[in-house]
């Protein structure tokens, strides 16, 4: 089974890494939110309900 790689608002961070909102899809989207979090912080929320976060 492999790491999740897309998260939801308020998951919690797997680990220590700077995560980017990304579309859906996997699209880029412009002007992205990047967001420093450690483990365990919860993912706040991102700018359109139709976005998800990913490792940068």
């Amino acid at each position: 089974m492999g790491e999740q790689s897309r998260f939801r608002e308020g998951q919690k961070s797997p680990k220590n890494q700077v995560y980017m909102e990304i579309g859906e899809s996997g699209s880029n989207v412009e002007d992205p939110m990047i967001v420093e979090l450690k483990k365990d912080e919860k993912f706040p929320a991102t700018r359109n309900k139709n976005r998800v976060w990913t490792q940068k």
